[in-house]
């Protein structure tokens, strides 16, 4: 068949062996369970740390701790905002990553690899040092028109015989694209100290001094990419086992990509916006969702959400830990992470098999 790859084959036989259903569900709840315990030692733990019983009656009532409790504004003020921001942008690009690698047929591709979070950040830049915004939701505005610009750029690349008919060629191309962007971005920069200044508390990937509001604002584009991943599911199937099969199921090709695309800018491009470009989450809770559940892309998609979001999550509250009473932001400590956690999952039988 033609426009597969060996690699990305569906792992029936997996699904087939003796047992399988109780080890997807042992990973699911091991997935599940880890994402309690990290949104738990998301709220308790800091340069301050604060007794799980009293972070719970912060969350729940803060009148129980008085009036002038330095721990229920901590959590309430500090810790709550960050953990659901985390908890957003994880998921979106956990899910962002089952469409990339989905579409493109191609176990490594990722928003952030691809060129997607670079156009976002290209189009932030701008914002900042050409029309002057500083808003929240403003920011969102160009990170989303500079992930649809990049991902466009990238779709039109693909649409040439050579490239679509070979994963790796794609990733060549979406790494050159990355490397133009992000030379624009740092021209830019270089050129405007004052914008630099501003850009590089945007630019590093950090939960903390985000806006919970805006977050909340951009949290229905996140549902509506998830929902959007869903419908492909079936479609990103049929694309696993190559064109002709595809076409030969009833997919029409050219609006099944153009649809992908668009999930994967919303998601990559609203959590570019909230969080700031954060790379190797959606690689690694693609692979993760792989790992724990195998089969269809409709299973996966809610894994790579929860492995996404605890990624996120855990890359934080190390980040709180290892430079007291100083932080490293998430993003930082997620690159420190994703390459050995990558390496792991792609050398089990499953992640390399599904």
């Amino acid at each position: 068949m033609s426009g597969g790859s060996p690699a990305l084959a569906p792992p029936a036989p997996a699904l087939r062996r003796p047992g399988g259903g109780a080890r997807r569900l042992l990973g699911v709840g091991a997935l599940v369970g880890g994402l309690l315990i990290a949104v738990a030692l998301s709220l308790a733990v800091g340069a301050r740390a604060t007794d799980p019983i009293v972070a719970v009656l912060a969350l729940v009532d803060p009148a129980a701790l008085g009036p002038d409790s330095v721990d229920a504004v901590v959590v309430r003020e500090l810790r709550i905002p960050r953990t659901v921001i985390g908890l957003l942008a994880g998921a979106a690009l956990g899910v962002a990553g089952i469409v990339m690698q989905g579409v493109t047929r191609n176990p490594i591709a990722d928003p952030g690899l691809l060129g997607v979070t670079a156009g976002a950040s290209f189009a932030v830049v701008l914002g900042i040092a050409v029309a002057g915004v500083t808003s929240v939701l403003a920011l969102a505005g160009f990170s989303l028109l500079g992930a649809l610009g990049a991902a466009s750029l990238i779709a039109a690349i693909a649409a040439t015989s050579r490239v679509g008919s070979d994963p790796a060629l794609l990733v060549v191309a979406g790494a050159a694209v990355t490397a133009g962007l992000t030379s624009l971005t740092t021209l830019v920069l270089l050129s405007d100290p004052e914008t630099l200044d501003r850009y590089r508390f945007w630019t590093v990937g950090s939960l903390t001094g985000r806006s919970l509001d805006g977050a909340l604002a951009l949290s229905p584009l996140i549902v509506v990419g998830i929902v959007g991943a869903a419908l492909l599911a079936r479609a990103l199937d049929a694309l696993a086992l190559g064109d002709d099969v595809a076409r030969g199921l009833g997919f029409r090709l050219a609006p099944t990509r153009a649809a992908a695309i668009a999930t994967i800018v919303v998601l990559a491009g609203a959590a570019t916006a909230i969080a700031g470009p954060i790379v190797f989450v959606g690689l690694v809770g693609a692979h993760a969702a792989r790992v724990a559940v195998g089969g269809s892309h409709l299973a996966r998609i809610p894994v790579a959400a929860l492995a996404g979001a605890a990624l996120v999550l855990v890359a934080d509250i190390i980040g709180r830990l290892v430079v007291p009473p100083g932080e490293l932001e998430a993003g930082i400590v997620v690159a420190a992470l994703g390459a050995p956690l990558l390496i792991l999952l792609v050398r089990s039988r499953e992640g390399l098999r599904a």
